[in-house]
């Protein structure tokens, strides 16, 4: 299996991460595409580098979106 196409950066009790990744989600199911989420606060790396600014969305190892997951903009960038 390949790499995931979108990476979802969240941290726990983030309500702007929740809705990311219900978007997130839609999208990749009916794309047929992959994805994985992953907590910055278990990096303190991440945690960093990210601060307040998840979620973070990344396709392709890019940085995509931050704070919203616009969900026309991701189909796009993923078409």
């Amino acid at each position: 299996m390949s790499e995931p196409r979108v990476t979802l950066y969240t941290r726990t009790g983030c309500h702007l991460c929740d809705a990311a990744r219900e978007v997130v989600v839609k999208v990749c199911e009916d794309l047929g595409e992959s994805w994985v989420e992953i907590d910055i606060d278990a990096d303190s790396d991440l945690a960093d580098r990210f601060g307040e600014e998840v979620p973070a969305t990344f396709v392709d190892g890019r940085q995509h979106d931050y704070w919203r997951v616009d969900e026309g903009r991701l189909r796009a960038a993923l078409g």
